[in-house]
């Protein structure tokens, strides 16, 4: 029987990758917007002169529309010198506003994040040393005691080690993140085209057995009725009865015609469209023995359970197949269908009383692809033969 009927019902289709976790900038821009709008509020609301309010508001506020024209395509699109730009502004607006007042140092929590978000780990460093340099040449200057002094230095060394090196180790992480991305989207091409070439192989595949089973039927008996016919129109011009000749072609055509629908039958969808697995082999089994007039029985063991689509195709091909044979070579009196549900394997088994082989005829395909379609199930099929006691073709899949 055919193999037109994949073995999956569906394949997974390959999906849109989401975005990469570091590629997500809108929790970095809410760090920057809070970090650098809460100094300047304090500002606005405390008691400080006019000037210092507005070189801190002006410094601090500008640092936002410079992440949008700068910053922003940097981190997205990349680009070393924009990176470098982008930061060395960050470092020319921050400066003044920290000078003059200290608690604006609140805003390195955001300044300093975009530094690695823009740089390389190694060169992000060097932004953040910048960043806290102002600050730190404020505490020297204006530091009251030595210790004030010594607990500013500890703290930048804290911080600025700290964020080094984790920025360097994230930096890695996500390097090895892209290699495996980019590895997965290679895999999955390569699994896309692996299934493109099964599907061309399978269907060069059925061509092949078309043409064997078109060889096998339709074309042997197309050949026999014209023999019959011209051996007919020769008896004709000799004044002899033509009719054994008509007769035997006209028997040859309806076989003929029988094959033709077995073949087209098939070809069409298994028969599963509204019915078990039980009842569509039950169904043909009985069908079957009506057609070419032997007695068919169909026996089910053990309790049923729906299986996956491609077993189905697989066991209701795999009967099919069979019940070919045995309407071709056979010449039976009866045939009898066995499907045993077992706790993890199902099994098919049909066996017949007809003329039986020694050896399978040469030249067929149905035994062939029905086997090969068996094993890519993960199944095994056996035939057992004898000449003149019957064959029986035994089909197991695990289930």
């Amino acid at each position: 029987m055919p193999d037109d009927v994949p073995l999956e019902a569906a394949r997974r289709r390959l999906t849109a990758v989401a975005p990469n976790a570091w590629e997500k900038l809108w929790g970095w821009e809410m760090l920057l917007i809070a970090t650098v709008s809460t100094p300047v509020l304090f500002a606005l609301l405390g008691d400080h002169p006019p000037r210092d309010k507005a070189i801190v508001s002006i410094c601090l506020l500008a640092t936002l529309p410079t992440y949008l024209l700068l910053g922003r395509p940097a981190i997205t699109q990349g680009g070393q010198v924009k990176s470098v730009i982008y930061v060395a502004v960050l470092v020319a607006l921050f400066t003044p506003a920290v000078l003059t007042m200290p608690a604006v140092s609140f805003s390195l929590f955001g300044l300093c994040s975009q530094c690695f978000l823009a740089l390389p780990a190694k060169q992000a460093t060097v932004g953040v040393i910048a960043l806290w340099t102002a600050p730190a040449i404020k505490i020297v200057v204006t530091g009251d005691t030595m210790d004030e002094v010594f607990n500013l230095i500890v703290i930048i060394t804290v911080v600025i080690f700290f964020s080094s090196t984790f920025g360097i180790w994230i930096e890695k992480i996500t390097q090895q993140s892209r290699e495996r991305a980019s590895l997965i989207e290679e895999l999955e091409a390569s699994r896309a085209e692996v299934e493109r070439l099964s599907a061309e192989q399978g269907a060069q595949q059925e061509r092949e057995r078309l043409a064997g089973e078109i060889h096998d039927t339709l074309a042997q008996g197309f050949s026999s009725i014209i023999m019959l016919v011209q051996a007919a129109q020769k008896q004709a011009r000799t004044h002899r009865d033509p009719t054994h000749h008509l007769t035997l072609a006209v028997q040859t055509a309806k076989e003929n015609l029988a094959e033709a629908r077995a073949l087209i039958s098939a070809l069409t969808p298994a028969p599963l469209d509204s019915s078990s697995l039980v009842e569509a082999m039950h169904r043909i089994t009985s069908r079957t023995g009506h057609e070419i007039g032997v007695e068919a029985g169909f026996e089910l063991h053990g309790t049923a359970r729906p299986l996956p689509t491609r077993l189905d195709v697989v066991l209701i091909r795999a009967l099919q197949e069979s019940l070919a044979n045995v309407r071709k070579h056979a010449a039976a009196s009866r045939v009898r269908v066995v499907l045993t549900y077992g706790e993890r394997c199902l099994s098919l088994v049909v066996t017949d009383d007809g003329a039986g082989f020694a050896e399978p005829a040469t030249g067929g395909y149905g035994l062939e692809m029905m086997r090969a379609r068996v094993e890519q199930a993960g199944g095994t099929m056996s035939v057992n033969s004898v000449p003149g006691a019957g064959t029986t073709v035994t089909v197991e899949v695990a289930a």
